[in-house]
């Protein structure tokens, strides 16, 4: 929000009224459309195409997609309050792709899930978890959801540009692309 002079305003940034539950149900829908996209995509690839080692963080396609997948149920696990069961960022929850497709759909659904029972008043409290080194955090809910969904498309797009290195292109994935389409349940 910015003042009649352009200069940038506090009163939306501090009441948080920015990020609000529709939001969030959005971008979770979002999340889950833009999965089922590259997935789509990774399908089409050979087995040794998409575990082919790739110069990229994680190096693969298919690591990057279980990094991914990790981190939301590290996370998921944090919103909930419940044990996440990953031990590491980097930990191979699936050995296949039809395994992780299968998970990532039910990872996605569960995220949509808690994004439609999110109230006003959940917004407005913190968070507090432990990190991965055990350390006690604390953040305000809707910046822990923000960074949750913007990690999510920043990792999709490192696959997307692993997968501009392969015969199959990649779907484009941009929000703009996901709106027309947006139906909320």
């Amino acid at each position: 929000m910015f003042d009649q002079a352009g200069q940038p305003g506090t009163r939306a940034a501090a009441s948080g009224t920015e990020m609000d539950c529709a939001y969030f149900r959005r971008l979770a829908r979002y999340n889950e459309w833009a999965n089922r996209r590259l997935y789509a995509a990774c399908d089409s690839l050979p087995a040794d195409a998409y575990f082919a080692e790739r110069p990229s963080f994680f190096g693969s396609i298919h690591r990057t997609l279980n990094h991914l997948l990790a981190a939301d149920r590290i996370w998921m696990g944090r919103f909930l309050g419940v044990d996440h069961g990953v031990a590491a960022l980097d930990q191979e929850l699936c050995p296949d792709l039809p395994a992780l497709k299968s998970a990532r759909a039910a990872e996605d659904a569960r995220i949509r899930a808690y994004a439609e029972a999110l109230r006003p008043e959940m917004l407005d409290g913190n968070l507090d978890y432990r990190n991965m080194a055990g350390e006690q955090r604390q953040t305000p809910l809707r910046w822990a959801l923000a960074h949750f969904f913007n990690h999510q498309t920043h990792h999709r797009g490192q696959v997307h540009c692993l997968l501009s290195a392969t015969p199959i292109a990649p779907p484009p994935l941009d929000l703009l692309y996901f709106l027309p389409e947006d139906r909320p349940v």
